[in-house]
Formats: structure tokens, C-alpha cells, sequence
């Protein structure tokens, strides 16, 4: 069946989400958001868009973004391409990471992109993450309702609403929806849920590694339990599983 032709923004701008295939996870440590973070200022000189706002969450990313120079699809291969090449390196792993296509909607009016903004900078506190937008590590809340200096170009939004009026409008709870799908993540495992899976799972708290060729059966419980939503730094504290061998187990995943 063909694909739907991507609509085209008048006005160039663009809330893109980038999704990690089969929803797996994009980001286990905060180097990894780190990069990602770095790519996104990178392309920005080189592709020429304006970054009003990103959000990086577990397994996907938000963005709010400008093209001039080039097309969208372009800017959005250079920044997905080069953090594969440079996450299959680090984690030992070879294909696809991101979903196949990224999903983009247009934003046409002033109204559609503060819905936008405050959508994309709630995500986090929506899953659960944190209760503001200005303690999430990772995304633009820090920009707009700390003054922190940062990669986004908040110039625009200021244009809007003055900062005192966009701090009080992201502050609001509201039912903003798009792209017309749910793509909140769960909030982390404690530790005790964390236990009662492993539990679960190896039927016993501190599983045998075993020899290296014997592991097959480990790395499969390994990538259930990650994808359960239990992090690499959780599932290694608490099961004594050393990161390495983790990591190792997901490169087969």
C-alpha cells in the first residue's frame, strides 16, 4: 500500500516526532541524550533550521522545527544517520534503531504552535517524569522557563507571548493531542516492581551469568526485562549483571 504523501508547511514549520522501531528504546544513559542533544545543534548550521523546541523521552523524540535550506526529510536523515552510526558502534549492535518513517504534522498558525510548544515541553511531566517542565534534563523547559541558555530558538515563541505569559500557559494542565497518537512512556519502575519481575523472570534474584557461550537463554530474559521498561543501570544494580554483559544481551535484541 503507498504512503500518504507528507503534507507541506507554508510556513516551514513542523512538529516532528522520531520513534524508536518497535518502540524500543533510543536512550538507556545520559550520554546517550547528551549526543543526540549535540547532533541537534550540529544540523542546525548545517541543514539551516530553526529548533524552537525538542523533547527526548525514553524511545522517542519531539521536535519543533523550522526548515529553510533544506527539506525536512534531509535534515531529519542527517541528525537519525549519524546517531545510528554512532549508537551501533557504542553498543556493539548493526540495524535499524528509529522507525522508518518519522511522523510530522504542520503547524500553520501562531495559536497551533503555542499548543505545540506547551505540548512538546509537558511531555515528560505527562509521563510521569518529573511535575514541571524545568526539571526534565532533556528537553527545552529549561530554555523557556529558566532562561537557560541552550540550542533552541526561543526568539520566536517570545514574539507570542512574553516570558511571564508562556511560563503560565506551559504551567496549565490540559488534553493537547498530536499526531493523534499516545506516545507517553511509562514511568520508571521502582525498585520493588523492578524485583518482583526479575523474580518473575529467573526465578530467582541473583542469576548465573554463566561462560559466554551459555548465555543465550540470559540475554533473552535480559532484552524481556529491558523492554519491560527496567534500565540497564537497574537491571545491573540490582540483579549484579555487570552492564557490559547487558549491553552485550541487547546487541542480539
Amino acid at each position: 500500500m503507498p504512503r500518504t504523501a507528507r503534507k507541506i508547511s507554508e510556513s516551514g514549520i513542523y512538529h516532528v516526532m522520531l520513534r524508536g522501531i518497535n518502540r524500543q528504546q533510543i536512550f538507556y544513559e545520559e550520554a546517550d541524550y547528551v549526543y543526540f542533544i549535540k547532533l541537534l545543534s550540529k544540523y542546525k548550521k548545517k541543514s539551516g533550521y530553526n529548533l524552537f523546541a525538542y523533547c527526548l523521552m525514553g524511545n522517542h523524540v519531539h521536535l519543533l522545527i523550522r526548515v529553510q535550506k533544506e527539506p525536512l526529510s534531509l535534515a531529519m536523515k542527517r541528525i537519525a544517520d549519524s546517531f545510528v552510526y554512532w549508537y551501533n558502534g557504542k553498543y556493539e549492535r548493526t540495524g535499524h534503531l528509529f522507525q522508518d518513517r518519522f511522523k510530522s504534522e504542520v503547524i500553520d498558525c501562531e495559536q497551533y504552535f503555542i499548543a505545540a510548544l506547551r505540548y512538546i515541553l509537558r511531555n515528560p511531566v505527562v509521563a510521569g517524569l518529573c511535575k514541571s517542565p524545568d526539571e526534565y534534563a532533556f528537553s527545552s523547559g529549561r530554555e523557556y522557563l529558566c532562561g537557560e541558555t541552550g540550542i533552541s530558538d526561543t526568539e520566536y515563541a517570545y514574539s507570542l507571548l512574553t516570558p511571564t505569559s508562556l511560563a503560565e500557559f506551559v504551567s496549565i494542565n490540559n488534553d493537547d493531542k498530536f499526531l493523534e497518537i499516545d506516545d507517553t512512556i511509562p514511568v520508571r519502575l521502582t525498585d520493588d516492581k523492578a524485583t518482583e519481575m526479575i523474580l518473575e523472570e529467573f526465578r530467582v534474584f541473583k542469576p548465573a551469568v554463566g561462560k559466554p557461550d551459555e548465555r543465550q537463554d540470559l540475554y533473552l530474559s535480559i532484552r524481556k526485562l529491558i523492554r519491560r521498561g527496567i534500565s540497564i543501570r537497574q537491571l545491573s544494580r540490582l540483579t549484579g549483571i555487570s552492564k557490559k554483559i547487558i549491553e552485550k544481551a541487547l546487541k542480539y535484541g
